[in-house]
């Protein structure tokens, strides 16, 4: 019996796959615990359609990326910070700093657990810092830090 999965299960398959199930295991497991549905020709389509209209969005997500990607990189951010007697930086200009100043100044939303790599500068001088806007959408923003 062909059935269409609701959800992930284990070592049958991932969500909406079409899988071949015994028809004890469907009417006894699968159906009353909602993990999947008859493969009927009115539900291929409605999957079918499912399917379509997730690749469309993920279409539409990852261009919107690519354009926030150009902006991103046009941008130069700035910051001082402290520095000691021997010429180091106190402190780090972190990655919530970072995403503030994008946030203030730019109106550029960025999660700041999508900064990868080096997540702070540490020193002085440009840093180039990569952010991860989609999948395999990465966006590098050079940050300036100067002396106070």
């Amino acid at each position: 019996m062909e059935v269409i999965l609701l959800s992930d299960v284990k070592n049958v398959g991932k969500k909406g796959q079409i899988v071949d199930v015994s028809d004890g295991y469907a009417m006894n497991f699968l159906y009353p615990r909602k993990l999947a549905v008859a493969a009927t020709t009115k539900g291929k389509e409605i999957k079918e359609q499912q399917d379509k209209e997730a690749k469309e969005l993920y279409e539409a997500n990852k261009a919107k990326a690519i354009e926030l990607k150009a902006q991103i990189e046009s941008i130069r951010l700035e910051f001082k910070a402290k520095c000691g007697n021997d010429g180091r930086m106190f402190g780090a200009i972190s990655s919530k700093e970072i995403v503030e100043q994008l946030k203030t100044k730019y109106s550029i939303v960025v999660d700041k657990k999508k900064i990868v790599g080096e997540s702070s500068c540490k020193t002085f001088g440009t840093s180039k810092i990569k952010i991860e806007l989609f999948k395999d959408v990465i966006a590098t923003i050079n940050v300036d830090v100067k002396e106070m």
